[in-house]
């Protein structure tokens, strides 16, 4: 005998801009309350990160204005984890800039989905989606009942979808050029510019891990595609600058529904 039905709640979604990006939340339980909390922490991440808010903690410190010992426990915890990133990428990831300043900002995205993932879960609801500017979390299953789905775009044509997969839990992360311009440089190269890839999409064990190596990946260029088929826990896909595409090893697995 089968598993008895059960119906699952229906999903609520909304979407903000905060962040400078638009963020997207699909939940079910208590939506109105729920959603509520995970947009509220994310403005709080963009007080205390945003390198564009003259008010925020991170514009604060690149001023000199606040001592070392003053800096909050999120910003100490961002801090340590892109210097444990930068070591694992050979300095590839590296958010010194070079005028001395920090701009967290290629890992805080990550960082905050996943947090925010967490305060769904510890609201008993074990059905949702988020996403922030192309990068997402998402567990268990859609208002259809069905695993959910991520389409990797053409950045050619933004409006086509080459790819789908399912990440059945897992965190997706896309680094390119095509929404934001040219915006990630080898920091090997004396600053230079990628241009030999335009796109690529990492797939970690949670959104965070996923995010934190995919700017470092893209920075590496077309080895980029090499270091994530290396790394065990991730998984990628690389569009070239002439339309091919490369994938990991693995990555077939998740196209499977």
């Amino acid at each position: 005998m089968g598993a008895p039905w059960r119906r699952l709640p229906d999903l609520m979604r909304e979407t903000r801009i905060l962040m400078g990006m638009p963020i997207t939340v699909d939940i079910g339980g208590e939506p109105s309350t729920l959603i509520r909390s995970v947009f509220d922490y994310f403005e709080q991440v963009d007080r205390r990160f945003s390198t564009y808010r003259t008010d925020s903690e991170i514009s604060a410190i690149n001023r000199g204005d606040v001592p070392v010992k003053d800096w909050s426990g999120e910003m100490m915890d961002v801090l340590a984890l892109a210097e444990r990133t930068r070591n694992e990428t050979g300095g590839f990831f590296d958010i010194h800039k070079a005028d001395g300043s920090l701009d967290p900002s290629g890992i805080v995205k990550g960082w905050a989905i996943r947090n925010a993932a967490e305060i769904v879960r510890q609201a008993d609801v074990c059905d949702f989606f988020i996403e922030a500017g192309g990068d997402i979390q998402c567990s268990g299953k859609n208002a259809s009942g069905e695993d959910w789905s991520v389409g990797i775009r053409n950045p050619f044509k933004t409006d086509e979808i080459i790819k789908v997969i399912y990440p059945r839990g897992r965190g997706v992360a896309t680094s390119g050029i095509y929404a934001r311009g040219q915006h990630i440089y080898n920091p090997h190269g004396f600053g230079d510019p990628i241009t030999d890839i335009v796109s690529l999409t990492v797939i970690g064990s949670d959104v965070l891990e996923a995010d934190r190596f995919a700017t470092a990946a893209f920075a590496m260029g077309r080895d980029g595609i090499l270091f994530i088929e290396q790394a065990p826990s991730l998984e990628g896909y690389v569009v070239d600058v002439n339309g091919r595409a490369t994938p990991t090893s693995g990555f077939g697995d998740l196209c499977k529904p």
